[in-house]
């Protein structure tokens, strides 16, 4: 079954708490903390693989998840890290979050990207001991994973896109020229999913080909097929628009498909195109060249019109020159674009300092944002005076509760910290 969009929940795995321990022997006496650090939880990744051609397997699968990794340990063993979870999705599959914000674009083989990171683990007591802190009973907690909603959507990448109403005969021209095998029948919609053909034009090029199912007036609003498949257009360098030659209006037909491509999210008529009147067998040259000159009066001039028959081959052999010519001078265009971004400088971002924070006073109390801070209280365990006692410590260092004392704070007042909140 063809898939091309599905919505995934993915949850990497939380950090492992550190451990409070103390070394305990015979004949040793006071041997000190030894409680482990925790292990970092699991990654999500997705990897473009061009194995892949559907998102059929998350039909089903709605969750991905990956294992937590485990706490710490007495005599300082550091608790095990979880291995991280990499699926595989078709290349040219788009990511997106639930705010529509673009996470990555897997458009190479092998790309891949990690859409939901795992938490850190938590600090064990041995890791705070000093000169002046000898026996700290005081752990972290390990930080939670990234948890996310994210949309896949694949968008094929191919060369050329053939477009066309129902029956323009897209489907035999793609399996007479190709490898690809598509469902061929005398009756419109024939094509419910797209197919891809790579085509070997001579020994040096081959081009990629992707047969679109058949678009109807109103496609774009969701009539027929609707524009389901026109995100697989998007990607495609040149347009091939079949006409079917015994259409009783070609140019009628002509200006649907038109209409439904610059209807599109993105104006597909910008793209380079071939308009091909098809199925000629059987006509006369008159009756040909009448049609040709029909579709002159609305198809731009620098747009090529030739005609072909996908089952005989008659010109089709032209067909697909024409189209090596176009395909290459537009991957030219694409390599030197590609180039140009590479040689442009950088830009300098500014991000706000990782200690930075701001207080406000709110009816609940003062409420207290900043990264670092933050995460000191993600990782504190408040059912630990110790550990309260040595974020109380924190805010002290960073000047938080110097501000807050000029901000007119009261005995009993509450600190909030993202979700935690401790009384002043």
């Amino acid at each position: 079954m063809f898939i091309d969009t599905v919505q995934i929940h993915i949850k990497a795995g939380d950090g492992g708490n550190g451990a409070v321990s103390f070394r305990h022997e015979k004949y040793i006496d006071k041997g000190g903390p030894d409680g482990g650090d925790g292990g970092k939880g699991g990654d999500v990744i997705l990897r473009a693989s061009r194995n892949q051609n559907t998102l059929a397997a998350f039909r089903y699968k709605k969750l991905i998840a990956a294992e937590n990794g485990q706490p710490g340990s007495k005599r300082k063993k550091r608790g095990r890290g979880s291995n991280d979870v990499t699926i595989d999705v078709p290349v040219g599959t788009v990511v997106t979050a639930a705010d529509e914000e673009l996470v990555a674009d897997l458009n190479e083989d092998g790309m891949q990207v990690i859409v939901a990171a795992g938490g850190h683990g938590g600090y064990g007591n041995a890791h705070f001991t000093s000169s002046t802190r000898q026996a700290p009973r005081v752990a972290e907690k390990g930080e939670p994973g990234d948890e996310r909603d994210v949309r896949l959507e694949l968008k094929m990448i191919a060369d050329v896109g053939l477009v066309g109403l129902p029956n323009a005969g897209k489907s035999t021209l793609l399996g007479s020229i190709s490898n690809a095998k598509p469902e061929i029948a005398d009756y419109p919609f024939t094509t419910l999913t797209p197919n891809l053909g790579v085509v070997d034009i001579d020994d040096s090029t081959s081009i990629l080909i992707a047969d679109i199912p058949g678009l109807i007036e109103g496609a774009s609003d969701g009539k027929g097929l609707g524009d389901d498949f026109l995100r697989h257009v998007e990607r495609t360098k040149v347009l091939i628009h079949l006409i079917d030659a015994y259409q009783n209006n070609i140019v009628q037909a002509y200006k649907t498909i038109q209409a439904e491509l610059a209807a599109y999210t993105v104006d597909l008529t910008l793209r380079p195109q071939i308009v091909a009147l098809n199925k000629i067998d059987g006509l006369d040259s008159d009756i040909i060249e009448d049609r040709i000159e029909e579709l002159r009066s609305v198809v731009p001039k620098e747009t090529l019109i030739i005609s072909i028959s996908g089952q005989s081959k008659a010109n089709v052999d032209s067909l697909l020159y024409k189209l090596k010519e176009m395909v290459l001078a537009e991957r030219a265009e694409a390599q030197v674009i590609a180039e140009a971004s590479e040689e442009e400088d950088l830009p300098v971002l500014t991000f706000a300092r990782d200690d930075s924070w701001k207080i406000e006073k709110t009816d609940r109390g003062f409420e207290v944002r900043g990264r670092k801070i933050e995460r000191f209280a993600i990782r504190t365990d408040f059912e630990n005076s110790h550990g309260v006692q040595r974020l109380r410590d924190i805010m002290k260092k960073m000047g938080i509760m110097h501000h807050l004392t000029r901000q007119g704070i009261m005995p009993g007042d509450k600190i909030y910290i993202g979700n935690q909140h401790i009384e002043y």
